[in-house]
């Protein structure tokens, strides 16, 4: 049977080059071998290869035949990090697509971790996690990244000193001793309350080796409380508690992660980039607030002031 034609490397003139092109959405399970055990994933792929202006199409099959190849190699070499993972396709769509002078390959997927709940219940919660490979044809490191992305409660610290303010003042007017009314001062009072996803990702151009389950603690330490599943009677009570005792603004959340990240990582190079969002889903609102900050360690380093003090790198 005659070799069919070749359509996608028909050659063209006039054309434009074209930045990405490649496909998305596309599913597989992978497994990865961490310090603690092997972790199994199902990631979604978004994966893609420049085209120049002289080829018509891109061979699309071949990408799904380097997922798959990377996937299958990982039996005998496996991979201890997703970030090895997306840099094993993105070399292997150099290597299949020729013609090509850039790869760019990124995976999301849910995470799961086991934990206690404020009423000491082992829940089980989701996240979403991130990786991400960039490379040119002849660059010896690439670009990596990882990330992940939680779920929380922020609570309004504006709102709640209005409040605050206003139960006073009635206080006062119903007759309250000013000692009496004082005691709102200690208590947290009623404030409006937004269900908030943080986001961090960190990249570098070698390995970070970086435990996604640390990210996850420093985002949901920094945000008016985490929340659960499942939680009951008692453990609802007691979160809801929490949040009130530790209102944020959304500007608080970014802040607060970028501080934190730098006094847990300060062993890692000033070249470490950095992307830290927090959007608030507003309950009093029909918009929503975001803050974030995009970076690099040494930036971030210089110009840090907390507590008087520089931090030290």
């Amino acid at each position: 049977m005659p070799e069919l034609p070749d359509i996608q490397g028909k050659k063209i003139h006039s054309s434009f080059i074209l930045s990405r092109v490649g496909i998305s959405g596309v599913k597989r399970p992978v497994t990865i071998k961490r310090p603690n055990g092997p972790v199994t994933l199902i990631p979604q792929f978004d994966i893609s290869v420049d085209l120049p202006a002289e080829q018509k199409g891109s061979h699309m099959s071949r990408h799904i035949e380097v997922i798959n190849k990377a996937i299958d190699m990982a039996v005998e070499e496996p991979n201890d990090s997703l970030e090895k993972l997306v840099e094993r396709i993105a070399r292997g769509l150099l290597r299949s697509h020729d013609y090509a002078t850039y790869a760019d390959v990124r995976l999301s997927a849910d995470y799961f971790l086991k934990k206690r709940s404020p009423d000491d219940r082992e829940v089980t919660e989701n996240y979403r996690i991130f990786a991400e490979a960039r490379i040119k044809r002849g660059e010896r490191n690439p670009f990596r990244s990882i990330g992940v992305e939680v779920s929380g409660l922020s609570a309004c610290p504006c709102a709640m000193e209005n409040v605050r303010e206003i139960l006073k003042r009635e206080l006062l007017d119903m007759g309250e001793s000013h000692d009496t009314v004082s005691i709102l001062d200690r208590i947290p009072v009623p404030t409006h309350n937004q269900k908030n996803r943080a986001y961090i990702e960190v990249g570098w151009t070698r390995a970070l080796n970086l435990e996604a389950n640390e990210l996850v603690d420093l985002l949901e330490s920094n945000l008016s409380s985490p929340t659960y599943e499942m939680l009951k009677r008692k453990g609802e009570a007691e979160l809801v508690l929490a949040a009130h005792r530790n209102p944020k603004f959304v500007e608080d959340i970014v802040r607060d992660i970028l501080k934190g990240f730098l006094e847990r990582y300060r062993d890692l190079p000033d070249d470490v980039t950095l992307h830290v969002r927090s959007i608030s889903e507003e309950s009093i609102h029909k918009h929503d607030a975001f803050a974030e900050r995009r970076t690099d360690l040494g930036t971030l380093r210089k110009g840090s002031m907390f507590e008087g003090d520089r931090l030290k790198s």
